[in-house]
Parts: C-alpha cells; structure tokens; sequence
C-alpha cells in the first residue's frame, strides 16, 4: 500500500513545534531514538506532514530520506491527517462479494478523496480495511466507532448526511 501524503496545508501551531523541538533536544544525541521522536511527533501533530519530518531530520541531524523512509515503511506512522469523521470500509471476503468495492468506489466520488486522503474540510477522512468482524451485515463500514451494514451506494449520501449536521 503506497501512503498518500497530505493535500491540506500544514497548519502546526508554535506550541506543538515547542513541544517537538523539546522531545528532539531529549534525543537528538541518540539516532537510534528516531522511531521514538516520530512516534511523539505524530502525537503532537496528530500525523506527519512534511515539515514535521523536515524538523525532526534537521534536529536531530538525520538525512530526511531516512526520516521518510521509517514514515513511509511502519504502518504506525499516517502521512495525512485524519478527520473528525473515520470512515474504514471493509474489502475483506464477505464483504467484496457482496458489493463493498462499488461502495468504497461510490464514497470516493461523494467526499473527492481517495484512500488514506481527508476532505479539505477537515471531516471526513477514507480508508479500506480488511476485516470488520460483521461479516454477517456485509458489505460494512465504520465512522469512527459506529457500525454500518448492508451497505449499498444508493445508502451513503443518507448517512453522511448525518454527520455533515
């Protein structure tokens, strides 16, 4: 799976970048402590934006390959920020063959975002994943904790609707 880095700009504000530049200052003679600074930056930032990335490779005196390189490779790490709404559809078995593909493609074209993108509004944010657990409601999603099941297109822009309100 290719991340996808952010299309939304960065709007870090001057107390988080005190508080990455004080985890750094903490780490910065220990190189081996890179995962751990990016584990507390993505904490901070809630992801890791470029210019996150450009901060703590100039700390911490790293190339910024590197630094993107251990972003890109851990699935720990997010490149985009997520909305306040998490929508996560399930491709898995069950739920393909019952028609998620079409409602994962459907939600695409709704919120004009791919995989792993957020709305430039900052509320939702996509994602496939693999297994829910609900296989008997197939095809399902979730937004956020919430469970939808036996999904079809045609039932999306209803429970958008939702929390667009």
């Amino acid at each position: 799976m290719v991340k996808k880095v952010s299309k939304l700009p960065f709007r870090g504000t001057p107390d988080q970048a005190a508080q990455l530049e004080a985890v750094i200052a903490e780490h910065k003679s220990d190189p081996s402590q890179l995962m751990a600074v990016m584990q507390k930056a993505q904490a901070i930032y809630g992801y890791l934006p470029y210019e996150v990335q450009v901060m703590i490779a100039d700390g911490m005196e790293i190339p910024l390959e590197k630094v993107y390189g251990v972003s890109t490779f851990y699935a720990q790490f997010a490149l985009s920020p997520a909305g306040k709404y998490a929508i996560s559809v399930c491709l898995g078995t069950a739920c393909y063959v019952r028609g998620a593909q079409a409602v994962f493609d459907h939600l695409q074209e709704l919120l004009g975002i791919g995989p792993g993108e957020c709305t430039e509004d900052g509320l939702f944010s996509l994602e496939a994943c693999r297994c829910i657990g609900a296989c008997g409601l197939a095809p399902v999603m979730m937004i956020n904790s919430e469970v939808y099941g036996n999904l079809t297109p045609e039932k999306l822009e209803g429970i958008l609707a939702k929390y667009r309100d």
